[in-house]
């Protein structure tokens, strides 16, 4: 069968919000995506997570190359957290295929953990202002050595979290980075964890692939949409404020984590 013949609209229209919002913000794949697949859409949350992880793959692929063609991607950042995500995707992988993600049990387990995820991305959101005045000048004169070591060490958790829920290389990712490095400029945060979130990404989606969570026909309707909308996002990224995007994904992000969670 032809999967362009089975395109959903209604799964490329969501496709295109998001990679809009991917790409002005670096926040929206997994944090909105896999909620509107598991809510919306009554998409079993073990095939939303897969699924949404290489979707968000090929999407942040095009939004790489675009945020890589205006100069806004810091490589040097994006190997280090890639050093620590890439080894705790794929141990985490290792630790999933030992349970079978297609029983609703293991539904309830994923959303749950996919609502904990979207609670800790809109704190992240919410406060990130007040974390970088509280903290940021601790981090900024921290030995180049130890930021290294605290990227590499935040790679590790996103692998983890991402492989789970396939929520937080968003904002969780974006509010350590501007932590880590306060002096790069907010475009080249939002475009070297775009980056990083492609190899984590695709590994983890092809890891589920291979546990037999994922949905072909889902995914080429939601790329149909995304492609197009992040590639919007990236040239529109320095024309919309973040202080109008942020409180309303924020807000979005809280209901939807509140009623995976209870």
């Amino acid at each position: 069968m032809n999967l362009l013949s089975t395109v959903n609209p209604l799964y490329t229209l969501s496709g295109f919000v998001v990679g809009l919002l991917v790409g002005q913000t670096g926040v929206g794949g997994g944090s909105l995506m896999t909620p509107i697949l598991v809510l919306l859409f009554g998409i079993h949350p073990a095939t939303a997570v897969g699924t949404d992880l290489l979707y968000a793959a090929a999407t942040k692929s095009v939004g790489t190359l675009v945020h890589g063609y205006n100069h806004t991607v810091d490589w040097r950042v994006t190997r280090r957290l890639a050093s620590g995500s890439l080894p705790a995707t794929v141990l985490t992988l290792v630790l999933v295929s030992h349970f079978n993600l297609a029983t609703p049990e293991a539904g309830k387990a994923i959303s749950f953990v996919l609502g904990i995820a979207l609670l800790l991305t809109a704190i992240a959101l919410i406060f990130r202002s007040r974390l970088v005045a509280f903290v940021g000048d601790r981090f900024a004169s921290l030995p180049e050595r130890r930021t290294a070591a605290l990227t590499v060490a935040t790679g590790v958790v996103l692998g983890s979290l991402v492989t789970i829920s396939s929520v937080g290389a968003g904002a969780v990712g974006v509010t350590a980075l501007i932590l880590l490095y306060p002096h790069l400029p907010t475009r080249t945060i939002v475009g070297s964890d775009i980056a990083h979130a492609v190899p984590l990404t695709l590994i983890a989606g092809i890891g589920h692939w291979i546990l037999g969570s994922l949905d072909w026909t889902l995914l080429t309707s939601l790329l149909t949409g995304s492609i197009p909308g992040i590639i919007l996002g990236s040239y529109l990224a320095a024309k919309v404020p973040d202080a109008v995007l942020r409180p309303i994904l924020a807000t979005v992000l809280v209901v939807v984590g509140g009623r995976l969670v209870f």
